[in-house]
């Protein structure tokens, strides 16, 4: 996922750019290296507005699960583990992924509460 378009500024190297970063980004560095840039793309509903996403103190960029939809037990050479398909929430739709069941009780406990597997065999 990529915030953005941002201008370009200058060209640093053969492989970096320094980018026009708004205020609410101060905190970032402002060159970045070419793999962590895209190509800007026309299309509005790939584009996230600052105000639609949440960083956390650490900088980084944080979903917001929306939904356990499945789960399942991956058996491992000497263990079980228990995943659950969790439906992630973004400005462009929906997109779900299989987690650690622990981790995400964990963290998002009030998934659990609509949907608890503790009762399957």
């Amino acid at each position: 996922m990529y915030i953005g378009p941002f201008q370009i500024i200058a060209r640093v190297g053969r492989v970096a750019y320094q980018l026009d970063l708004p205020v609410e980004l101060g905190q970032i560095h402002n060159t970045f290296h070419v793999s962590h840039l895209r190509k800007c793309v026309a299309d509005e509903s790939m584009v996230i507005s600052l105000d639609d996403i949440q960083i956390d103190e650490s900088l980084n960029y944080m979903e917001k699960p929306v939904a356990i939809l499945d789960r399942e037990t991956k058996a491992l050479q000497n263990k079980e583990v228990k995943l659950v398909k969790v439906q992630w929430q973004h400005r462009k739709g929906y997109e779900w992924t299989w987690e650690s069941e622990d981790e995400m009780r964990n963290h998002y406990p009030d998934l659990f509460a609509s949907t608890d597997f503790k009762d399957e065999v």
